[in-house]
């Protein structure tokens, strides 16, 4: 009975100081600072910065120039955008009817909406 007692008092110690070496070093704060704290981060170089003024988006709306070059796909000699809305750019040009106009929505990729 007596090396039950000792077994088991040794497994309740060894158990008990591998929970306490776990929960110390995790509630322990501190940092480590290598070189001077007052010095900015090093720069990333990886890409260069962009110029300023610069603006990652795309503009949302029918570029006029596709717009054009979508005409002159339908038969439109000479296209020329003259006005442009919220919700279309209206294209004109000649035909082998005469004069004529189209309409695209003022969308991404100008899809037709009259011709």
């Amino acid at each position: 009975m007596m090396q039950f007692l000792a077994k088991a008092g040794l497994a309740a110690m060894l158990a008990a100081g591998t929970l306490a070496g776990t929960v110390v070093p995790a509630a322990a704060q501190f940092s480590i600072i290598i070189g001077d704290q007052d010095r900015d981060p090093p720069r990333d170089y990886r890409r260069p910065p962009p110029p300023p003024g610069f603006d990652r988006r795309r503009p949302r709306g029918c570029d006029p120039r596709l717009a054009e070059d979508l005409a002159r796909d339908w038969g439109f000699r000479r296209p020329r955008v003259v006005d442009i809305t919220p919700r279309r750019v209206i294209v004109q040009g000649w035909t082998r009817r005469g004069p004529d106009e189209m309409s695209f929505a003022n969308v991404r990729g100008c899809p037709a909406l009259r011709r």
